[in-house]
């Protein structure tokens, strides 16, 4: 039985976009289903925008997915020899040959074939040239390219898509196509194909983009005498107004860094990636990681292009919504324990982990954690809208500062009194200390709710989250009443 062979073959130009790590966890699922392999190769060949940085990101960002090779990564450069020799197969073999004609030439013939309304744009001027007439044009010193001659057939060309279905054009409608510069280096259209017979990938998947390579592709396979992969042509990923997403036009947030920067969740934001242009087949929208090698197919990718729902001017969300909202549901419903070592690593990058947290109070760790993530978006949050439970250095957020305490300069006094009454408690738990709130509001006949909102505030910086009496208890009763005792630079800031 013929192994499942699928590979990834990024170019180093840039980040890994988000397209390209969808590209990529599309084979990978299919890889691992079929029990196959995946297989990572750098396609280098463009040294102008070739870049180590680029390479590197693209590596970092599969590490941080979670998406994993099995071969690799492979760099295209390393078998120029390779392509080189096939090129030079196909023109002892008949299947290309040389071509002489200019730029200026080539240009003229593209622009008759316009005016005629013809399928091909080069009229194979140097098809049928003999040997004598290509040794006289190269002891001329003229530049040549090498094209591939398209068979002159009548009939159709074509192959069955795995999501779009039949695919194919007649055969006079396909150009004899470049395959070698005229500098000696071979083109993508060439390599793509030697390297995939090398690597014997039997299933290509990538972007619609790339249909207008697939026909002509085949016939170099055929040319080559190898066996065609299944392909499958993805929806590209397109922005609100239908535009290709991009880092120009779209900034940073089509990074797969941006996601990691921003503290989201790496399985959550490969789930997210996945139901960009792909479905189950029924409502079912969040799926651990063996739920979705089971349940992937190519025949469930649609056809139609994917939406990354982003609003570049819209304050309220700062990506795709769709992400942030399965982000959030990882975010609240995973094990603790591994939302711990999730927010550990944020809390160490912003200089707030304790070691401590792992040895005697572990179980206030994760229980605090677990107590205040219910209305975080992502990890970041753990060290920004909860900073408050790991440092004093917090902020106070300007809508809770003049709802809760400018409105009431009682509160100078009121909280301090407060402060002393709970450093003379007996025990710091839930009851007690919701007791002395209410109690001393009793006496001050005002709303508990002023001295709780208050309280509120003071210690976490926050409009809303979890009781009062919870954080008062997580937060401890030294920083509590200390905090408490600080009023005044509220008021004074």
């Amino acid at each position: 039985m013929t192994e499942t062979r699928l590979r990834f073959p990024p170019s180093p130009t840039g980040y890994l976009h988000i397209g390209g790590a969808r590209t990529a966890l599309y084979n990978w699922l299919y890889a691992r289903q079929q029990g196959g392999k995946l297989i990572l190769r750098i396609e280098d060949t463009d040294a102008d925008r070739s870049t180590q940085e680029s390479i590197q990101g693209i590596l970092d960002g599969l590490e941080w997915l979670g998406i994993d090779y099995d071969e690799g990564p492979y760099f295209q450069t390393e078998f120029e020899q390779d392509h080189r020799d096939a090129a030079q197969r196909l023109l002892d073999n008949g299947a290309a040959y040389k071509c002489f004609c200019t730029k200026e030439e080539l240009d003229a013939k593209r622009e008759a074939a316009l005016s005629a309304k013809t399928a091909l744009g080069y009229d194979r001027t140097c098809r049928n040239l003999s040997a004598s007439e290509i040794e006289q044009k190269e002891q001329a010193g003229l530049a040549s390219v090498i094209r591939f001659k398209v068979p002159d057939r009548t009939g159709t060309l074509g192959y069955d898509d795995s999501i779009l279905g039949r695919i194919q054009a007649n055969y006079s409608e396909v150009d004899d196509f470049v395959i070698v510069r005229s500098n000696g280096k071979p083109l993508y259209l060439l390599c793509n194909v030697v390297d995939d017979i090398r690597d014997r990938i039997t299933h290509v998947v990538r972007g619609q983009d790339h249909m207008t390579n697939t026909l002509k592709q085949i016939l170099l396979y055929e040319a080559l005498e190898a066996p065609l992969p299944v392909f499958a042509h993805m929806p590209l990923t397109l922005d609100t107004k239908k535009a290709k997403i991009s880092k120009r036009s779209h900034g940073e947030v089509v990074a797969v860094q941006f996601y990691r920067d921003h503290g989201f969740i790496p399985w959550a934001f490969n789930n997210f990636l996945a139901l960009l242009g792909w479905s189950a087949g029924n409502d079912k929208e969040f799926f651990t990681r063996e739920e979705l090698i089971r349940d992937f197919s190519l025949e469930r990718i649609n056809k139609a292009n994917a939406v990354f729902n982003y609003r570049k001017d819209d304050p309220k969300f700062f990506t795709d919504p769709k992400a942030i909202h399965i982000n959030e549901h990882y975010l609240r419903t995973m094990e603790i324990s591994e939302l711990g070592e999730l927010v550990k690593k944020e809390l160490v990058s912003e200089g707030l982990w304790d070691t401590s947290y792992e040895k005697e109070q572990q179980e206030w760790y994760l229980k605090t954690i677990d107590m205040i993530r219910d209305r975080f978006h992502t990890l970041k949050d753990f060290t920004t809208l909860g900073r408050a439970y790991f440092a004093d250095d917090f902020t106070v957020e300007e809508k809770p500062l003049k709802k809760n305490i400018l409105k009431h300069e009682g509160l100078r006094e009121w909280l301090v009194v407060l402060a002393d009454r709970y450093a003379l408690l007996d025990t710091w738990n839930l009851e007690e200390t919701e007791k002395t709130a209410r109690e001393l509001a009793d006496e001050l006949d005002i709303k508990p709710g002023i001295l709780i909102n208050g309280m509120r505030t003071v210690v976490t910086g926050q409009l809303a989250g979890p009781s009062l009496f919870d954080i008062l208890i997580a937060v401890g009763r030294e920083k509590v009443v200390s905090r408490l005792r600080a009023i005044d630079r509220l008021f004074d800031q």
